[in-house]
């Protein structure tokens, strides 16, 4: 059966909302013991490599400013990210991950591994990999074509 391109639109777009839900509920499983939640673990994995402002790490996960604002101020209120100058920009700080917040997050990584090995049992590591290629080349179509009001 043939679907319209709409069909498709709408099926990848509800498709994708399901994944979010079970990617969130894993990774507050995942998170619990070190005693992260997923938003935090999605707030500090963002500055692991690297110190960012809020805004970067917000267009970086793709949630909003003031969501990132809100949870880095917990993170840094409970010691697990710091605010530092932005030579870039004085008044936007930037958000980095302090040993303790690096600690928290390679906690979650043994059983990371684990739900990754059985993903890869389940699907392949070949059908894995096409598929990360083919959300990161949808993401970015998204991205390219923005949404236009007719």
């Amino acid at each position: 059966m043939d679907r319209t391109e709409q069909e498709l639109f709408a099926t990848a777009a509800i498709t994708s909302f399901r994944l979010n839900g079970q990617f969130l509920a894993i990774a507050e499983e995942l998170a619990r013991p070190a005693g992260l939640t997923a938003a935090w673990w999605q707030v500090l994995g963002a500055v692991l490599r690297a110190p960012l402002p809020v805004a970067g790490i917000a267009r970086e996960m793709g949630i909003t400013r003031q969501s990132v604002q809100r949870i880095a101020d917990l993170l840094v209120d409970k010691g697990l990210a710091e605010y530092r100058p932005n030579p870039a920009h004085r008044r936007a700080k930037l958000v980095a991950a302090t040993d303790t917040g690096i600690e928290a997050v390679r906690r979650i990584n043994p059983q990371h591994a684990v739900v990754a090995k059985r993903l890869v049992a389940e699907l392949g590591y070949d059908q894995l990999a096409a598929t990360v290629d083919l959300l990161t080349r949808l993401s970015t179509a998204l991205d390219a074509i923005g949404v236009e009001e007719e």
